[in-house]
């Protein structure tokens, strides 16, 4: 497996230098190389999180929502409807009905976006047609909750490795760009409206139970891609910095960064006093830890705390899973 990839990387390096058209040096070739292997360990990371997302995508809907004529919401939900509408197989409207979006991805994000989607779309098609996976259960409560969480599962693994199963999203970023509504307001309006041709065309149970999926995929999703220790940013004004600075290394083993700031509280022509800010960055686990520390140094510190979608590099501690990126 090592000389597979060492070969790809060599390749890869080849292949750069000859689109370059520069003269190759060793020092050049070397550098080279080295950006070939964090692309090719990237890809790697990426084609793993695309495989394992379809897996359990697939098996969301063909164990759960299509025995049991369930849908759900997005591009998804709408071809579960065509499907059960026209009798045509699943697996051909989720790559028709997908590649309108695929076509805004390439020129609205990126080609290499694009090309990921349409990679996992069509190997999400290739595993709801071919894998035989077993019907798992009748229960309307547990297909709706366990199908939109192995559904969700996969969406958000699709994500981690920088493509996605349902090019509702790609649409959503479009559109926001272009009037004053967020993503998610986009997302939930279109959904809305497949929820509405879902009662017309089926019935309101139906409907109800198509939510109830969309709801736990959404936020499954939402747990894959944030992980399961989402990132706290903490400011921290205190007359005790640098204690608090020495309990943040020492007792909760994280780095932090101090700013030079004045305290703004006093009247009109006294002295600001020169205080130092800390800041620091960790996961919502350890911020309990984190509150008690500052309690035993200064119970009047004034501490700010707010959610960072994304963090590197630094001494932060690392999540379970990392978002890959484009």
């Amino acid at each position: 497996m090592k000389s597979i990839f060492q070969f790809l990387i060599v390749e890869a390096a080849k292949y750069n230098l000859k689109r370059k058209n520069v003269k190759v040096t060793p020092s050049l070739y070397k550098k080279e190389k080295k950006d070939a292997s964090v692309d090719v360990a990237q890809n790697t990371k990426s084609f793993i999180f695309i495989v394992f997302g379809v897996i359990s995508a697939s098996f969301g809907l063909k164990g759960f929502l299509l025995p049991n004529s369930f849908i759900d919401g997005g591009v998804t939900g709408i071809s579960l409807i065509t499907a059960a509408v026209t009798g045509l197989p699943l697996s051909v409207l989720l790559i028709i009905i997908n590649v309108p979006f695929m076509i805004l991805g390439f020129s609205s994000i990126s080609k290499t976006f694009a090309v990921r989607s349409i990679i996992a779309i069509i190997l999400l098609a290739l595993a709801v047609e071919f894998i035989p996976f077993p019907m798992i259960t009748h229960d309307k409560l547990l297909i709706a909750v366990f199908g939109g969480f192995f559904l969700g599962l996969g969406i958000g693994l699709a994500i981690r490795g920088g493509s996605v199963l349902d090019g509702t999203e790609v649409l959503a970023v479009y559109i926001s760009r272009k009037v004053s509504l967020s993503i998610g307001d986009i997302v939930l309006l279109f959904n809305i409206c497949i929820f509405t041709v879902a009662i017309i065309t089926f019935s309101i149970e139906i409907a109800l139970y198509a939510i109830l999926t969309y709801l736990t995929a959404s936020k499954t999703v939402d747990y894959i891609v944030d992980g399961i220790e989402e990132y706290i940013g903490v400011t921290i004004i205190s007359d005790f910095s640098e204690e608090i600075r020495l309990a943040i290394i020492e007792k909760i083993g994280r780095g932090c960064t101090l700013y030079s700031g004045k305290k703004g509280y006093a009247k009109r022509g006294e002295t600001l006093k020169d205080t130092s800010i800390v800041y620091t960055l960790i996961t919502r686990l350890e911020l309990t830890k984190l509150q008690a520390e500052i309690d035993k140094i200064d119970k009047n510190a004034f501490v700010v705390m707010h959610s960072i979608k994304d963090a590197k590099g630094g001494m932060i501690k690392k999540r379970p899973l990392k978002r890959i990126k484009n």
